[in-house]
Parts: C-alpha cells; structure tokens; sequence
C-alpha cells in the first residue's frame, strides 16, 4: 500500500481515540427516516406498475427520447455524485497526503451507495431488463462500444468499493486478522479504485461525442470526456464537504478539526472549476459556437444559469477567509453540485434534439421513483454510519436527525 505520511496533529488525535473511525450509535427509526421510508414506499409501488405493465405505463419516455431522467440521474448524475470516494483517493493515495485520511472512509461510504445504486437502477430502465446480463457476456459483448466501457467499468468499480468498504465490515465483527492480510494486498484495489472511475466518467463525456449533430453545438465538442471527468472529480470533492457539513448537523458532531481539510478541498474545487471554464469557453470560442450563447432560445438560458452556479464557488472561494467558514463551503459546495447536475441534464436531455415532434419531460411517477432511489441511499448510508466504524470520532452524544 502506499505509504502516506500523516501529520503529527492527526496522529495525536487517532492516539487519543478522537479521530479513530467508529460507529455513532443511536436510534435508526426518527422522524426523517420514517420519512425517507415513506418514500422508498411510494417508488417501489411505481416500479412494480413499471416492472408489472412496462415502462410506458409509468414514463414519458418515446422513440425520439429514449433515454430519460432515470439514465440521466442514475448513470450519469448519481455516479458523479458518488465520485466522493475517487476524489479523496487521488488526494490521499495518489498524491500522497495524508492528512485526508479520515475522510476517506465516509466518502467511500457514499460512493459505495451511489454507484451501487445507480448500478442497480439501471435494470429499471431496461426495456428488457431480464437480459441485463447480455452486456458482459463474451457472447454478446461489444467490446468496441462506449456503453460496453461505461457499463463494465461501472460494474468493475461496485465490486472494487465493496473491497475497498469491507475492512470496517471486518472491523465491526472483529476479524483484525483477516483485515491485516486484506490491507497487504488494498494497493492494488486503490490503483483500481482511482483508474475504473476515470475511465467510465469520461466515457460518459465520450457518448455524447457520438451523437454528433444530435447535440447543440454549446455542449457537443471532442472535448467532452475531458469536461465530464473534470466536473465528475470536481462533484466528489464538493460532496466530501457536503456529506461533512450534513452528518455535523444531522448527528449532532463536531468537525472542528475536520475544517482545516474541508478548506484546502474548497481550494482544490475552486482550481478545478477554474480550469474547467477555461477550457469549455475556450473550446466555444475555438469552434466559433460562442455566439449561440445568446441566440439558442431556451438552450441559452440553460447555458448561462450552468455558468453563473460555476462561476459563485469560485467567486466565494477565492477569499482565504470564505474557505474557513464551514458555510461559504457548504453554499460553493452546494452550488458547483447544482451546476454539474444543469450540465449533465442540459447535456443529455436539454441540448439533445433527435428531431421535430418529439419531446420529453419526466412524469411524476418517473421523480418519484428518482427520489425513492435517492432515499435508499440516504437510508442506508445512516444506517451504516450509526452500526459501523464510519465517522471519525465525535465529542458530542450522536442525535436524531
């Protein structure tokens, strides 16, 4: 494994049993998670009319589109949002610092769910899911396709994070022994960890390169694997920060000492936002396609609301002293989210126009099993947190959320 150095200040706190990863306890059935299992509820009677009556009886889905928002959330917005995981392995392990260490494991947990998740909702997108297996079958497997490489590699990285997870599994039940042979061999399941997800998030990029025309010409562009992989890193540190300040809140913990790390990530988004429009206006300006931001309808509009929600995070972390304060980070955060989310849906939904009379926007049933699906993540995430070692250790009781 990769020997990272770890700070003097981290090592006195893992010491005194502070930063050591453990599980907060407490009482899994409160008020929000009744609410969350309302919705699971309500998403699963969906996808038993979907899974029942097919998917024209619970979608606005057609010929001309599609792919609608289950494809674009769970494949392409989810597993950006589970890039938490990815994120803090290139920081921690690939550039070796340390001092990130304890925000790995909650990060990794996220991730865990999120790409998961998003590989299991796939089969309700399936018009015929009981073939979902066709994919990686050598039979039927088309090597030479980018949806070959996006499912692969997505199907290879759940595996590669459940043995990436398992060591607060073996921690829980106390197989210290099984855990010291499994962290001889973790490198090799790191180098996969950081390697699968680089591949399939800018392979997501690389789809829509092959819809050529189809897309409008301000998101369509040979540098789209580029673009996406940037916002897909981007989106896993900003969810560090988030999934930071939400389990502080939500369980009551105190992260002062986690402030410091939260602050150099803020920075680290900030850089990455910054390359990232340099590059997407340049490339606009390159191919002439800079003028259509003020002459496309609707698309225009899209466009600039996805680069004002771009632009705030760099704006609020430029200021040293906005990096210090947990809640400038949480808004950047929150905001450099929001503008990843506009641009994958503006990217696959919003500039995609396959021809006149058709049109799509998502049904409520469609939402509401989008929201179920969120809700098993958030679900199982603290039920995970409150049984196994997850969370760095906290100084105040675990509380409801």
């Amino acid at each position: 494994m990769v020997n990272h150095p770890i700070p003097s200040q981290v090592i006195s706190r893992l010491k005194k049993g502070k930063a050591s990863p453990t599980a907060i306890g407490g009482s899994l059935v409160t008020p929000f998670t009744i609410v969350l299992a309302v919705l699971i509820g309500i998403s699963l009677f969906f996808m038993a009319q979907r899974f029942i009556y097919g998917l024209g009886a619970v979608t606005n889905i057609n010929n001309g589109y599609p792919w609608g928002i289950w494809v674009v959330w769970d494949v392409v917005i989810a597993t950006g949002f589970a890039c938490g995981g990815y994120a803090m392995a290139l920081v921690c392990y690939i550039l070796n610092r340390g001092e990130y260490h304890h925000l790995v494991r909650p990060a990794l947990t996220a991730s865990l769910f999120g790409y998961s998740l998003g590989g299991a909702s796939v089969l309700i997108d399936l018009g015929r899911y009981w073939n979902f297996w066709h994919i990686l079958w050598p039979g039927y497997a088309q090597p030479g396709s980018v949806m070959f490489e996006v499912a692969a590699c997505i199907s290879c990285y759940i595996l590669v994070l459940w043995i990436e997870f398992s060591p607060a599994f073996l921690e829980h039940f106390g197989f210290k022994n099984l855990k010291a042979k499994l962290n001889k061999v973790m490198f090799f399941f790191i180098g996969l960890g950081v390697l699968l997800p680089t591949m399939h998030q800018s392979s997501l990029g690389s789809l829509l390169v092959v819809f050529g025309y189809q897309i409008h010409p301000l998101w369509q562009t040979p540098l789209l694997p580029l673009l996406f992989l940037l916002t897909a890193v981007c989106m896993g540190f900003a969810i560090v920060i988030v999934e930071a300040t939400w389990a502080a809140v939500g369980f009551k913990r105190d992260i002062h000492d986690e402030l410091p790390m939260l602050s150099k990530i803020g920075k680290i988004i900030m850089g990455i936002l910054v390359a990232y429009l340099v590059i997407r206006l340049g490339d606009l300006v390159v191919r002439g396609a800079i003028f259509k931001v003020f002459t496309s309808g609707v698309k225009s509009v899209m466009f600039l609301i996805e680069m004002a929600v771009f632009i705030y995070p760099i704006v609020v972390l430029s200021s040293p002293a906005n990096r210090k304060r947990l809640s400038k980070l949480l808004a950047a955060a929150m905001s450099m989210l929001t503008g990843a989310i506009l641009y994958r849906i503006d990217a696959f939904l919003v500039a995609y126009d396959t021809g006149p009379g058709w049109h799509y926007f998502p049904s409520v049933p469609e939402m509401m099993v989008t929201i179920g699906v969120i809700a098993i993540e958030v679900l199982a995430y603290i039920i995970f947190v409150r049984k196994f070692p997850i969370l760095p250790g906290h100084s105040t009781p675990a509380a409801a959320e």
